[in-house]
């Protein structure tokens, strides 16, 4: 018998060590080299098209986002770096007194990086607001201008003080409007007239302090464009001198309606001149009369909150000259579409579900110039029955047609840059840019 033992035999559980050691004394032949291809010298992108990239990158309506591109690219390299940083500069925020301060000493005109900077700021924000505990200063506010000479267009924000717990975020207006808000100092004043001659300036008051709007226009003469809002101003005494700036455009959004009286202070040198009238708040049968009377035969665009009386529909189309007609209420008469100026590029209404749209269409179609539509449909008017008629008559007449939902955004699309232009809808443009930092040169 054949013994077969050997095929169930246990295996051992231990497994078998080799112990190897090696021979260091032996020599081994050499790898082959392997020919690797010299890098091909870096060419750097010439400044020019950066520069070109980066301005076609420019969105007038979201600033924020803007921004934020040219923060992260003043990151990518050190020649990147102060180009962005120009671009970043044209629009400068100040909010507090923190930021003021790292202002001051980013555009020093000691130093020759600082004057560019410096010369590079056409527009600039600022919150002069009494309830922060880092509130920008009056004094360091004046300082900031003046270290921008090519300055064009300044915003003011006021908020005067609450008393202590009054300070309630979401508080009315009327409210917001009875703070105490001081007035600004000679000093102030006197570093302010020797700073840039501005070209457009908006002031957002919200205090009880009436006198800071009347300081801020005397220290300026040179305003082509004011955009005044929140508390209605008032003069100070009967027999003030008028106001001397001749204003190409002029948009209030007061929470009470300015008497005449006010009006015809303000814009008494501006017969002639007043090319754009936004109103953003329903104007007195009267004050609407005195204004479109006086400078009917001058106003290129009128931005009216409604217009739904016969009476005020006979006064607008009087302009005879109006290029742009913008009523951003649902709701107006229909013999105001009827005669619309032949010269009409613009037209921006509000549509709700019981709007008159047969008069718009007919307005459309008949319009040789008209090259653009605005329409906010709100309140039900997406069903609106004739929507789709207004869409048509665009299309057929090659016109333009933009839908908003939203009133700011609205407001946003329909208006522009404040500089002079022949062409509506004015927009928020590079080039406006580029205007806006010319013409402050040219008056230095």
């Amino acid at each position: 018998m054949v013994y077969l033992g050997f095929l169930f035999a246990s295996s051992s559980n231990q497994s078998t060590t080799h112990h190897v050691q090696p021979d260091l004394t032996t020599l081994y032949p050499p790898k082959k080299r392997v020919a690797r291809q010299p890098n091909p010298p870096s060419v750097p992108v010439p400044m020019e098209i950066v520069m070109t990239i980066l301005e076609s990158a420019y969105e007038g309506n979201s600033m924020p986002a803007y921004s934020a591109l040219l923060q992260n690219c003043s990151l990518v390299c050190k020649s990147w770096s102060f180009v962005s940083q120009k671009l970043l500069f044209r629009n400068v925020s100040l909010k507090s007194q923190t930021a003021a301060i790292a202002f001051q000493q980013a555009v020093d005109r000691a130093t020759p990086r600082g004057r560019q900077l410096g010369d590079a700021v056409v527009r600039m924000k600022v919150v002069l607001d009494q309830n922060q505990p880092y509130r920008l200063s009056h004094r360091s506010f004046a300082r900031a201008v003046s270290l921008c000479p090519n300055l064009y267009e300044l915003s003011v924000a006021l908020y005067g003080e609450g008393g202590p717990g009054f300070d309630v975020i979401g508080s009315p207006d009327a409210a917001r409007m009875k703070r105490s808000a001081p007035s600004f100092d000679e000093r102030t004043l006197s570093i302010l007239r020797a700073g840039p001659r501005i070209s457009a300036l908006q002031f957002c008051n919200w205090s009880d302090n009436s006198s800071s709007l009347l300081q801020l226009l005397d220290v300026w003469p040179s305003l082509s464009s004011l955009d005044i809002s929140g508390t209605t101003p008032r003069l100070e005494r009967d027999n003030a001198e008028p106001f001397p700036c001749a204003l190409r455009e002029l948009r209030t959004n007061f929470q009470m309606s300015p008497s005449v009286e006010f009006m015809r202070w303000l814009l008494h040198n501006s017969v002639g001149s007043l090319r754009v009238l936004d109103l953003a708040r329903e104007p007195t049968p009267d004050m609407l009369e005195y204004l479109l009377s006086e400078h009917s035969a001058t106003l290129e665009s009128l931005a009216l909150p409604t217009c739904g009386t016969h009476e005020a529909a006979a006064a607008v189309r009087g302009c005879a000259a109006l290029r742009e007609l913008k009523i951003e209420g649902a709701w107006a008469s229909p013999m105001l579409y009827k005669t619309l100026p032949g010269e009409l590029q613009h037209l921006a209404f509000g549509v709700d579900g019981d709007t008159a749209l047969q008069p718009v269409i007919q307005a459309i179609k008949k319009s040789s110039d008209l090259r653009a539509v605005t329409m906010h449909v709100w309140h039900g008017g997406n069903k609106h029955p004739q929507l789709a008629d207004v869409r048509i008559a665009c299309a057929r007449n090659g016109v333009r047609l933009t839908e908003t939902k939203d009133v700011l955004a609205f407001r946003a699309v329909t208006r522009g840059d404040p500089v002079p232009t022949a062409r509506y809808p004015r927009t928020r443009s590079f080039d406006n840019l580029l205007y806006m930092a010319s013409c402050a040169a040219t008056t230095l």
